[in-house]
């Protein structure tokens, strides 16, 4: 069983992200879908993809320590991955980690290659950094030093989607600390790995089957619309409802007395008493 980690946290671009993961996933065999929730309680939203998807799945409400808001470098993610990390040692005996965030673009066969994880397996990760990718460096099948853009006196240079671990090499004392930009490699060294311990997937480390996407960042907009009002208008039913969805996933603030007025367009004309009906 491969054990998919995924922090994720409220924003506009968190339901299209999940949905688009979601459908990869639901292309894997053999897989549960941990999602660690950067919240005080899981999300509604998060849970009803997770229930429409018909993975075997767990839903952790993982929020970041009260700390957190009082530094402007704090590491997103960490809590979220902890708190996976106590479920797996809890619920788990054996099987694969994985730890892949909700804007990873993953090839299926990348899948096939975890499964055969022993210890700690690796492999390259595309669109990191300044060279465009994050990879083990091989030599007649042993990796022998790293290829990354950002080497900050690590001993494991990589990328938090460039590595799986068998659950069963998971040791009580393996965690992940609180400071950005070494989160993967202090975790690494935490299993007690040593370089001859790794061991490279992706044809020795010289394809990449999954890239740190990033989806650009969206300006949610707030429009003028009573949406209260414009319920009681049987012929907006629809319309209404669309935009009680799209308030919902957090695509745009809608309400009654700030933002955009909004207008229609019909036969070609624009209509701009939109705000003013609603």
């Amino acid at each position: 069983m491969i054990y998919y980690v995924t922090p994720t946290y409220p924003r506009p671009e968190q339901v299209p992200e999940l949905t688009r993961l979601a459908h990869t996933l639901m292309h894997v065999p053999r897989i549960h879908w941990i999602i660690a929730d950067d919240q005080p309680r899981c999300s509604d939203i998060v849970s009803d993809i997770l229930k429409r998807s018909g993975l075997p799945f767990t839903h952790i409400a993982s929020p970041k320590p009260p700390t957190a808001s009082n530094s402007t470098n704090f590491p997103r993610g960490v809590a979220n991955r902890r708190a996976a990390l106590s479920w797996l040692r809890e619920n788990v005996q054996e099987g694969v980690l994985y730890f892949g965030d909700d804007d990873n673009t993953v090839d299926l066969q990348l899948f096939d290659e975890i499964r055969q994880t022993r210890k700690v397996s690796m492999f390259p990760v595309g669109l990191i950094g300044s060279y465009g990718v994050s990879a083990p460096i091989v030599k007649e099948g042993k990796v022998v030093g790293f290829f990354d853009s950002w080497p900050a006196h690590r001993t494991f240079p990589v990328d938090m989607a460039g590595f799986a671990i068998n659950i069963k090499f998971l040791n009580p004392a393996a965690t992940m600390p609180y400071i950005a930009g070494h989160e993967e490699d202090r975790f690494l060294v935490s299993l007690g790995i040593k370089l001859e311990d790794i061991e490279p997937l992706a044809d020795n480390c010289s394809k990449v089957l999954v890239w740190h996407t990033r989806t650009a960042k969206y300006q949610k907009p707030s429009l003028k619309i009573n949406i209260e009002k414009m319920d009681n208008i049987t012929r907006y039913k629809n319309f209404v409802t669309l935009l009680k969805e799209t308030s919902k996933l957090g695509m745009a603030s809608i309400g009654p007395l700030n933002g955009t007025i909004p207008f229609y367009i019909r036969n070609r004309k624009v209509y701009e008493n939109l705000g003013g009906i609603l």
